[in-house]
């Protein structure tokens, strides 16, 4: 053989070997991508399972509670913005301001022994219960793969591929409401 052909030969091998990894790596970043959507989409579900039940709830504490206006109306007024919310900026933000509203929910209802003993409002509060231990594996899930996304992006050689792709990294962790580490404060 000679030489000209080798040389051509082997540039064919390293094109061929850069475009499969290309495309080995493209393909990893989208399915990563697609892993964040999927995620959020499952966090979604939870959190409308959770708007779902609200209504149920409130009713169920209105009949006792008539007097306790301002949170019932607090938590009717949340789920609206849930509703609204168009991104998951505004989905996150209306889910942690649920979440607070619906604690304050709670500590109303210890102050009315009847209410804590109703079979509806009991089954509505496991089902509530339920579905915030949902919504927490969802999150963590959804978190874990915008991290998994993220490491993977701006590791070599995916770095140079997902800058040429135009993929960026995702900012959209679920985080926690500024000052839910500290304790809610119930007085009676």
């Amino acid at each position: 053989m000679k030489t000209g052909t080798i040389v051509l030969i082997g540039i064919a091998v390293v094109i061929l070997f850069i475009t499969m990894n290309w495309i080995s790596v493209y393909n990893k970043i989208v399915t990563y991508d697609e892993n964040i959507d999927g995620s959020w989409a499952q966090v979604e579900n939870v959190l409308q399972r959770r708007y779902d039940l609200i209504p149920n709830l409130v009713n169920t504490v209105k009949g006792y509670a008539a007097h306790e206006k301002g949170t019932l109306e607090e938590i009717t007024k949340l789920r609206s913005q849930w509703g609204a919310a168009k991104t998951k900026g505004e989905q996150v933000a209306a889910a942690n301001q649920m979440e607070s509203a619906l604690s304050r929910l709670m500590v109303v209802v210890e102050r009315y022994p009847d209410l804590k003993a109703n079979q509806n409002f009991l089954a509505l509060q496991d089902e509530l219960a339920g579905t915030e231990n949902r919504i927490a594996v969802e999150r963590g899930r959804y978190n874990g793969s915008v991290k998994m996304y993220n490491t993977y992006i701006r590791r070599v050689p995916a770095s140079f591929y997902a800058n040429i792709a135009g993929f960026e990294k995702s900012d959209e962790y679920f985080k926690a409401d500024q000052g839910a580490a500290a304790a809610p404060k119930v007085e009676f």
